[in-house]
């Protein structure tokens, strides 16, 4: 018996996509024909965040940054290759805290960067600071084998 298709949000247009579980990491979306996965990082905003946050099958590790951080621009690199490791398992998004104070807010923000993984709409890990690509994916492995 096949299994429920997952729902995947588009990184271009938000919208909600059915894959079926066996073909994730692969297609395009039915609505504006991108890539589901580019191996990026997803810039995150009001108006798609919590489409990514809640409604999609895969968790989200969110990157809460702003321009004028240092460290948050010395992770960027290291966030953008850890995509291409956790993809299609996990969403990468970067959060401006700047322009998005609100949902910085909702998060209790205090220090940049900070990552948030978060699944089915709810923070299951925090990390404060900047880390490299291998320290940014082992921990993510390891807080989604505890949750």
């Amino acid at each position: 018996m096949p299994e429920e298709p997952l729902i995947i949000v588009c990184p271009a247009c938000a919208a909600l996509n059915r894959v079926p579980a066996e073909r994730l990491g692969s297609g395009t979306c039915g609505r504006c024909k991108a890539a589901l996965f580019a191996g990026a990082p997803v810039e995150l905003t009001a108006a798609n965040f919590d489409k990514h946050a809640a409604r999609s099958a895969i968790p989200l590790l969110v990157d809460f940054w702003a321009s004028w951080c240092g460290p948050c621009r010395q992770m960027a690199p290291a966030f953008i290759a850890a995509a291409a490791s956790l993809e299609p398992q996990v969403r990468l998004g970067k959060l401006d805290t700047e322009a998005e104070q609100d949902i910085a807010a909702r998060y209790g923000i205090r220090s940049i960067p900070s990552l948030v993984l978060i699944r089915g709409g709810r923070e299951i890990a925090r990390q404060a600071g900047a880390m490299p690509v291998a320290a940014i994916v082992n921990w993510t492995r390891q807080a989604l084998g505890r949750a």
